[in-house]
């Protein structure tokens, strides 16, 4: 049997922010809307971010192509669209925890 993995989300990095740190709740909470408000405000003006041992985020343009719907085979459009690359650092990729 599979063990279940929880599922990391804001209340619970706010949460490590208040008990490593000491900030209260919600400005620890509010430090994380900020940081990701930042990222996903450079992100939609198409800029790349790179978070230094974490992660580096690269927007980029998909071309329109054709594609086909398995079941029926009928081919449709596909409209171009960004879309968003997520490459981990060296230092993540190693961490073996």
């Amino acid at each position: 049997m599979t063990e279940k993995v929880k599922t990391l989300v804001r209340s619970d990095i706010a949460e490590a922010i208040h008990q490593e740190l000491g900030f209260s709740h919600a400005d620890a909470f509010k430090m994380i809307e900020k940081t990701f408000s930042i990222i996903a405000a450079e992100l939609a003006t198409h800029r790349n971010v790179k978070i230094s041992g974490f992660a580096s985020f690269e927007p980029y343009m998909k071309k329109e192509r054709l594609g086909r719907n398995p079941k029926t085979g009928k081919e449709y459009p596909i409209s171009a669209r960004t879309v968003l690359a997520f490459r981990p650092s060296p230092i993540l990729k190693n961490n073996k925890k």
